[in-house]
């Protein structure tokens, strides 16, 4: 299977970078890029790809907007949408985890981490660059808990520390490595999880996770 990306940047060099590495992927194919936030939100409508790469300061419309717009809890057939951005600030993570972003990537992670960011959406694998992960979910934690400590939710041990997992930020590959667990049996965990949660995609597994004080135990 070819996966098709759409690219949204304001900077053209940073439109050029993205294309150059994904298309050098034989499974990856940039069906389209755009500078500003309405034609992402066109673009991606008209030809649904696989993963959206969506910077977040663009003209026009900024692309937690276009998020909302193309993944939000509203839409009924939602785009998978990947973050990618130079400014890891936190208001960003908690205003596009709600408008439900599938990952996060810092511009500089590396050609690599980019490529295994498209991968990861597609598998429904959500990646967040690592060195982002815990600090933004913590402080996410710490500005959005509420007076109940964990919300009623009954969720088995293994499921508990397949949750753990997620929010320490590991794809499913390494949790089955982690809890010595086959990969299908980690998937079946997380979807019951994501099942009883309410939660759209593993990203709001973690938030829900730091947020109810689980990573604190």
């Amino acid at each position: 299977m070819t996966i098709k990306v759409l690219i949204a940047d304001d900077q053209e060099m940073v439109r050029a970078g993205f294309r150059m590495i994904l298309d050098a992927q034989q499974d990856i194919e940039v069906v389209a890029d755009v500078s500003n936030g309405v034609d992402a939100v066109n673009q991606a409508r008209a030809l649904r790809p696989d993963v959206c790469l969506m910077d977040i300061r663009m003209p026009r419309l900024d692309g937690l907007e276009a998020t909302r717009q193309l993944a939000g809890p509203e839409v009924a057939d939602p785009v998978k949408v990947v973050v990618v951005t130079t400014f890891d600030l936190d208001e960003y993570v908690s205003s596009a985890l709600s408008y439900g972003a599938s990952g996060f990537l810092l511009k500089d992670a590396g050609p690599a981490l980019l490529v295994e960011a498209v991968r990861a959406a597609v598998r429904g694998d959500a990646l967040v660059s690592p060195q982002i992960t815990v600090r933004l979910l913590q402080h996410y934690q710490s500005g959005r808990r509420t007076s109940q400590r964990r919300p009623d939710v009954s969720l088995t041990d293994r499921e508990l520390d397949v949750v753990r997992a997620v929010a320490n930020g590991l794809t499913n590959t390494e949790i089955g490595g982690k809890l010595f667990m086959s990969l299908s049996t980690v998937k079946t965990h997380l979807a019951s999880v994501q099942g009883k949660l309410g939660a759209r995609n593993r990203v709001e597994v973690a938030a829900w996770a730091w947020r109810s004080g689980l990573m604190e135990d």
